[in-house]
């Protein structure tokens, strides 16, 4: 090998890890939760019966800087060897009933363990569970259904036809929670926003599952904007 093919074989080298270590070295997870009725617009992209309690999105590792730690791929080896989306899905029979329940995928014509695949392949490969998927999935879902991360007693209202303010949300979850959220709102026809997702953010640590909740430091998304001025709707269930 020349000179020149070994420095830029080091070079590769050295870039691959470099990436590797940025993929790895995020700070919290957000456990992201939907609400059907926002989200199932219009009513006929969803199966049939709409879910009456917020599902699962996911958990999501993510860069202190509020930008979610790329999947896992060519640019990103954060582990040297997770285990791969289809042997994940695999090893998910065990709870698979509760993943059904908690954690559908909304879309009608979609099969449920085609989420998870897309969740683990995006998010679970380059989390803390690298090696083991049924942790990641069983974990996220006692988070999900724990009474801490209850979205209505977070939020502190019940769905209702007349909106609330935005803020008046975020500062309920802060009383309740003890951090602020992210709220994900959706935009409707006329401009009208509707809560979609509600995300409780948990700082890394050395133990799993996190547990440690924190404010998410960016408090809106989608289309929300100004949670001082926006009403956001809050559906009944159909």
């Amino acid at each position: 090998m020349g000179i020149k093919q070994f420095i830029g074989y080091a070079l590769a080298v050295l870039a691959s890890l470099v990436v590797s270590a940025q993929g790895s070295d995020f700070a919290f997870y957000k456990l992201s939760l939907i609400w059907p009725t926002s989200a199932c617009y219009p009513l006929a992209n969803c199966k049939t019966p709409i879910p009456t309690f917020f599902t699962i999105h996911g958990l999501w590792p993510t860069f202190a800087n509020d930008t979610a730690v790329p999947a896992y791929g060519p640019n990103n080896r954060c582990h040297a060897n997770p285990v791969g989306p289809d042997a994940a899905v695999a090893r998910l029979t065990p709870i698979q009933d509760r993943l059904n329940q908690r954690w559908p995928n909304l879309r009608a014509g979609v099969e449920n363990s085609v989420f998870w695949r897309h969740e683990w392949q995006n998010h679970g490969m380059c989390s803390d569970y690298p090696q083991d998927p049924l942790s990641y999935f069983n974990d996220t879902l006692n988070l999900a259904t724990s009474t801490k991360f209850d979205p209505f007693k977070a939020l502190g209202v019940q769905p209702s036809n007349t909106p609330y303010l935005l803020n008046t949300l975020l500062q309920n979850v802060y009383k309740n929670v003890g951090a602020y959220p992210q709220i994900l709102c959706s935009q409707r026809t006329g401009g009208a926003l509707y809560l979609r997702e509600i995300r409780f953010c948990l700082t890394r640590t050395n133990k799993t599952p996190p547990s440690v909740v924190q404010s998410c430091p960016t408090r809106v998304a989608g289309g929300c904007r100004d949670p001082l001025t926006n009403n956001v709707h809050f559906p009944p269930a159909s």
